[in-house]
């Protein structure tokens, strides 16, 4: 099965299943067995790229409703 990514309304981006997260050098962040955790959208987290929940106190507005993309333009 595949992980399911969910945007909070004014919170963070939810992933379940089984996945892995890498930093920008592609080592892989310690889970610690997790298979459900939020990542920040609002920058305030002191854990980034978790959520700690700083978005609640700060503020925070993004509502993401769903909607198709345009397929991807070829590549010449």
């Amino acid at each position: 099965m595949a992980a399911k990514v969910t945007i909070v309304n004014n919170g963070p981006i939810r992933i379940e299943g089984e996945f892995i997260i890498q930093d920008s050098e592609g080592n892989s962040y310690g889970l610690g067995g997790r298979s459900v955790i939020s990542l920040c959208r609002c920058g305030l987290a002191e854990n980034k790229p978790f959520c700690d929940g700083s978005h609640k106190n700060n503020g925070f507005l993004s509502e993401c409703k769903a909607r198709e993309l345009a397929p991807p333009k070829p590549r010449l």
